[in-house]
């Protein structure tokens, strides 16, 4: 059993290498090699960006309003393919339209995997008490991140960029047959029960508005970072032809950091700790804009991976705390917000950039929007407190 369950975890996490790590962030360290190649803009840059996060918008929306409870695996299945393609057809054309309609697609696919892999992993985890497990899951992304900035120089350097798209593809088809075998869909339905039950006594609704908004604000703020980090990087002279690296960094971090928030959070509480790891991101992001060395690149990039998927382990674990009767609708409307936030984020940063050939504005504006996203989570320490004391009642570890 306890094989079978370290398997399912390994699905899990692969799942989100392909359709997050690789299919949704490795256009992050591509885009400068492919702008060096064809020269196009910044905001050109940023329409394709924002194109997969409108699909990974659409794709969030879907999977939270449609209930797929029965037919999670299928349609996980059916997402990864999608994402695998879309993925490897990038290098076949140089077509602009035609990247918009393949971001768009890998976006969608890429947030039917987060919504559906997180439904299917955390209802199991709750199911065998193993909640905190979590963290473990969502350092997938970050792997994924680490495994792609590995593979990119050395693909780049044999078939340019065109190249490391199909090769990243060939790779997520490799693992995506291991998540075939291992990842199904058979969490104990009575266990479940009673871990609803136990929640059913924690209000729902009285916080999880701001959880939401904040979330949002989480999603514009960050993706000025995550889209454009190695092309800021690359056009200083610290990071000659290497830029690559920062990205790596990013991964590096973000690998142990989804399961180290979730411990904090056992510690501290859910909201402390949001409000912790928004500050240091946003502290993170605007050290460019005000520190320009090989250093505050590193540290930023550390800080950013450190945060950006921890962020996302703890909003989507707490939101399905609060209402885990309807685990990937809550899910949905989580990553929804997240999308619509992360969809202008790229586009204002990229209309600022081209004016003010830079990009300090685009940085210091994202950073101010995370720390007030982080602001408004203040007033939600009270609440968990109640809640705590609630589920410690009823004996039941978060």
């Amino acid at each position: 059993m306890k094989k079978q369950t370290y398997l399912f975890l390994i699905g899990g996490i692969f799942s989100l290498i392909i359709a997050m790590g690789i299919g949704r962030f490795a256009y992050t360290p591509i885009l400068p090699l492919m702008q060096k190649d064809l020269s196009f803009s910044n905001t050109v840059a940023g329409y394709i960006a924002s194109s997969n996060y409108a699909g990974y918008l659409l794709g969030a929306i879907i999977a939270g309003a449609i209930p797929l409870k029965k037919y999670r695996v299928i349609s996980l299945r059916i997402s990864l393919i999608i994402s695998i393609l879309t993925t490897a057809l990038m290098g076949l054309t140089y077509s602009h339209f035609l990247w918009y309609v393949l971001r768009f697609l890998s976006g969608v696919s890429s947030a039917y995997v987060l919504v559906l892999a997180s439904g299917i992993v955390l209802d199991k985890l709750a199911a065998i008490n193993k909640t905190s497990w979590s963290g473990l899951f969502y350092g997938g992304v970050g792997l994924g991140i680490c495994l792609s900035s590995l593979c990119i120089p050395s693909l780049n350097q044999l078939y340019q960029w065109e190249g490391t798209w199909t090769g990243l593809g060939i790779v997520s088809g490799i693992l995506a047959f291991f998540v075939w075998i291992w990842l199904d869909d058979n969490s104990n339905a009575v266990e479940m029960k009673a871990k609803q039950e136990i929640f059913a006594e924690v209000p729902p609704t009285k916080w999880l508005l701001w959880l939401i908004i904040a979330y949002g604000l989480e999603g514009l703020g960050y993706i000025v970072t995550g889209t454009f980090i190695v092309s800021i990087a690359e056009k200083t002279p610290f990071f000659h032809k290497n830029a690559t690296i920062v990205w790596m960094m990013v991964g590096l971090a973000a690998i142990p950091s989804c399961l180290i928030w979730s411990i904090l959070a056992k510690k501290w509480g859910y909201v402390k700790s949001l409000v912790l790891a928004m500050a240091l991101q946003s502290l993170g992001m605007a050290m460019p804009a005000f520190w320009i060395s090989k250093t505050s690149f590193i540290i930023s990039a550390l800080l950013f991976g450190a945060t950006f998927m921890g962020i996302t382990t703890l909003a989507t674990t707490f939101g399905r705390q609060m209402n885990p009767s309807n685990s990937s609708r809550t899910i949905g409307i989580l990553t929804a917000i997240y999308a619509i936030g992360q969809l202008i984020g790229p586009i204002l940063a990229g209309f600022l950039s081209t004016f003010t050939h830079n990009f300090n504005t685009a940085l210091i504006g994202a950073s101010c929007v995370v720390l007030i996203g982080a602001g408004m989570l203040l007033n939600g320490i009270q609440f968990e407190r109640k809640s705590k004391g609630i589920l410690s009642e009823n004996n039941y570890d978060l």
